[in-house]
This record gives structure tokens, C-alpha cells and sequence, in this order.
């Protein structure tokens, strides 16, 4: 069956379309509104006219392959509490880390968040009981109904300058007193070299835990999480 615009579909295979944006964006040809709504166009049509959930997600793979390079998240996550997915997508991420943490008996509460419109509709049709949990926003300037205990998000949602940005805006703004901001999954290709939790150690954020495992198909690569714990986690818990 065909599938339009399956070459701009994941965000890893869009590296030269994106380092094209962000070029235009350094050259001040656009706005950080311009950037944001030149990445959508990559990723609105790709998404919405995948077959799969986990296509609509952005995952090349099934739903074998999906739990293993997504499931690891849930091991950042060490009691009950609320989860916000920083661009949600589809919400497949929402509703399977709420069984991978039932399987080690934690309750979670999921909450959606994704600037694209469209794609926050249809998550809100997939999971119609979660649906007033589903947001439309720029996580740099989204007004929460409250603070997560949980919140995921990967860096390149935002123009790399804004990067340093958007985490210290989710750790001031969105992340509970005594919550936790989970950055990924994401792939290194060079074991050995610097990771994104090398970078934001940089910016001055102690990283409270990671975890990674072998990416399933690419060899030498690994698939990575890391967190940050907000200053109100208790160090002996």
C-alpha cells in the first residue's frame, strides 16, 4: 500500500531537512514561529497518512520493535504519579507506558502535549477517555493546567539555541517540586562520544539517573534515557 510521504516520515531521516530549517532560521530568513511551522509541515502529513500506531508516533517498526526502543522509559519512572508526554503524537506513548508501568505494579495518570493541532486530534480520537488530558502548545510558552510528577520530552522539539531553553523551562514551569524531567529516547551513534546527558550537565543540570540499551537493528549504536530530578526530590528516597 502507499504511503505519501513515507521518506519525511521519521524524525531521524529528516536530518537534512531540518538542518535546512534551522540554516534558514540563523540566517534570520525565518522566525522561531517559522521554524516550528516549517518542521510541522515535515511531520503533520507523514504521521497522519501512516497505517500504523507506531507509524503515527514516527517509529519505523512494529509493536515488538516499539517496546524495545521505547520501554525503556519506563524505567525512569520509580512511583505513582502524573505523566506528561512533551509531543505526544498519536498518544501511543501515553497509553504503553501506562502498561509498562503496570507490569512493575506503578500507576500512572498520562497527559498529551504536541503544537500540532492535528496530530493532538488524533490522539484525542484514539484515546477518546484521555481525551481533556490531549493539549495543543509550544512546551517553551504552554500554560499548564498544573505540575507533572512526570514530564518526558526530547531536545530537538525546539531550534537547537532554544534547547537550553526548553529545559529550563519545563524544570521551572511544568515539572513538579518533587517531580522529574525525562529527555528521549534518543541514539548515539558513537558509544564512546558525548551524549545529550553530557550537554545539559554542561548547562549546569545534575543528571539524577540514565539508562540505555543496544538500538535492535543498528549495530555500535546505542538507544538512550536520562533524567533530571527537581531540586525537591529527596536525595534518599
Amino acid at each position: 500500500m502507499n504511503d505519501p510521504g513515507a521518506e519525511y516520515r521519521f524524525r531521524d531521516r529528516a536530518g537534512s531537512l531540518i538542518a535546512e530549517i534551522d540554516a534558514a532560521l540563523d540566517r534570520g530568513e525565518i522566525d522561531e514561529a517559522g521554524w516550528h511551522a516549517r518542521v510541522a509541515d515535515i511531520i503533520r502529513p507523514a504521521y497522519l497518512a501512516a497505517i500504523t500506531p507506531q507509524a503515527q508516533s514516527g517509529h519505523s517498526g512494529d509493536a515488538a520493535t516499539w517496546e524495545h526502543a521505547r520501554g525503556l522509559l519506563a524505567d525512569a519512572i520509580d512511583r505513582d504519579g502524573t505523566f506528561l508526554d512533551v509531543g505526544c503524537a498519536n498518544g501511543l506513548l501515553m497509553e504503553t507506558m501506562v502498561r509498562w508501568c503496570a507490569a512493575k505494579r506503578v500507576r500512572i495518570e498520562p497527559y498529551g502535549l504536541d503544537i500540532v493541532p492535528e496530530l493532538a486530534a488524533l490522539a484525542r480520537s484514539r484515546l477518546p477517555r484521555w481525551a481533556e488530558r490531549i493539549f495543543v502548545g509550544n512546551a517553551l510558552t504552554w500554560t499548564p493546567p498544573m505540575r507533572f510528577d512526570f514530564v518526558r520530552t526530547n531536545l530537538e522539539y525546539v531550534p537547537p539555541r532554544r534547547r537550553r531553553d526548553l529545559v529550563e523551562r519545563l524544570m521551572r514551569d511544568i515539572v513538579a517540586e518533587d517531580g522529574r524531567l525525562i529527555i528521549g529516547v534518543y541514539s548515539n551513534a558513537d558509544p564512546g562520544g558525548p551524549g545529550l546527558d553530557d550537554i545539559v550537565r554542561g548547562w549546569g543540570y545534575p543528571v539524577a539517573g540514565q539508562v540505555e540499551r543496544p538500538h535492535r537493528t543498528r549495530l555500535n549504536e546505542l538507544q538512550r534515557v536520562f533524567w533530571i530530578d527537581a531540586p525537591g526530590v529527596s536525595k534518599g528516597a
